[in-house]
């Protein structure tokens, strides 16, 4: 309940950053269409040259065609980084190419997942660069320091290429799991905020339902056993009709708040602060000792959900007294105390003259204050007083 002139007090929290509306498939920019076709002609582009700086332009060998070939091969890299491996061996081993056989070999240690597809292609990229053309100059081949130096050679540039091609992978998947682990932390955690902002509107309902229908019980009673006088029981109806329309005017934006999960189409309304505590009290009905000291004066320096746990405190617990203990002297205390607010709600016993309310206790409002509490970091307690009452105090960091 509020004070006069404010709305609910409901308003959209956490789950107004969770849910959003999924966005429209985005087309890929024209930079990044330049950059994915540079990256796929610029190894092409450094074959062609290898091969024009390695091979005269007038010879009539193969050496100048097998090369272009492999070079041409390695716009199939990415999807086929086989064939485009199989058709720069020929460059390699007759037209002395060395980046189109090792660019594909790269390409196959990237883009394939076993490690014994990528031993093999590097196997045959150091043979075929070991190996001399002709193959009959160099038979039988000399065991001697020259010959064991390009053995390692070619074997290091194979192994180079596989090295730098598989880390490469790595570095993709690691991203790619690193990325997936950061969109399930995010999905837990929309989870679990939303949870948590359920959970906080069903404590909201709870205290807005328990409140404003004790309150038109009260009323409905007191219709009941007045005498038939038709200006009191224009007054006592038009008051049951103003709590059940605020009562529905909340219970339908906390409905909306939860439906919307977070649209646009709930607008905050007011929430209820420690200055509105006097007038929940002078609409509840019941006899109550307020005494809230100097607290308003530095309301602007107290956090918001403190403000707002006050209220709902003080308010479930005016519910309670109307529950069990009709017609019992209330008081309230609400004074600063270390770095924080402390509240005191005191009812007597009930008075046996009222007529008891028949109405259902669901069990769950001095739970949900307790978890309120400790949810801001605050201390709860309640139970019976010496004279027959209720005590419930409590303390929230201000």
């Amino acid at each position: 309940m509020s004070a006069p002139g404010t709305g609910t007090q409901a308003e959209p929290g956490p789950v107004a950053a969770v849910a959003s509306p999924e966005p429209e498939p985005v087309r890929p920019s024209r930079r990044r269409r330049l950059r994915g076709a540079v990256s796929a002609a610029l190894p092409v582009g450094v074959a062609v040259v290898d091969c024009l700086a390695v091979n005269r332009l007038d010879a009539t060998g193969p050496a100048l065609w097998v090369g272009l070939a492999a070079a041409a091969a390695l716009l199939a890299r990415r999807r086929l980084p086989e064939a485009a491996l199989l058709a720069g061996i020929p460059g390699l081993y007759v037209g002395y190419l060395s980046f189109a056989p090792l660019i594909a070999l790269y390409s196959l240690a990237e883009r394939r997942r076993g490690p014994a597809v990528s031993a093999a292609g590097a196997a045959v990229v150091a043979l075929a660069q070991f190996l001399p053309y002709p193959l009959q100059e160099a038979l039988p081949p000399a065991l001697d320091r020259e010959t064991a130096l390009a053995a390692l050679y070619s074997c290091v540039l194979a192994a180079g290429a596989v090295v730098l091609g598989r880390g490469t992978r790595l570095r993709r998947e690691r991203l790619r799991e690193v990325f997936e682990s950061r969109e399930r932390e995010n999905r837990l955690l929309a989870e679990r905020v939303l949870a948590t902002e359920r959970a906080r509107l069903a404590r909201e309902m709870h205290d807005v339902v328990a409140h404003h229908v004790s309150h038109i019980s009260v009323r409905a009673g007191a219709l009941r056993v007045s005498d038939p006088d038709q200006a009191t029981v224009r007054e006592s109806a038009e008051a049951i009709r103003e709590l059940a329309v605020k009562t529905i005017h909340e219970l339908q934006h906390m409905v909306g708040v939860l439906r919307a999960a977070g649209g646009t189409t709930c607008e905050p309304m007011a929430r209820p602060r420690i200055s509105d505590v006097p007038a929940l009290i002078r609409d509840s009905g019941l006899r109550v000792d307020l005494d809230i000291g100097q607290v308003l004066e530095p309301a602007g320096g107290r956090p918001e959900m403190v403000e707002r746990a006050v209220y709902r405190t003080v308010q479930e617990c005016l519910t309670n007294v109307r529950k069990h203990a009709p017609g019992a002297h209330v008081e309230i205390r609400i004074a600063p105390r270390d770095t924080g607010l402390h509240l005191e709600v005191r009812n007597g016993p009930a008075d046996r003259s009222a007529t008891p309310l028949d109405l259902p206790g669901g069990g769950h409002g001095l739970v949900g204050l307790r978890e309120r509490a400790l949810l801001l970091g605050g201390t709860f307690r309640h139970g019976p007083a010496p004279d027959g009452g209720f005590v419930v105090q409590a303390s929230f960091p201000a």
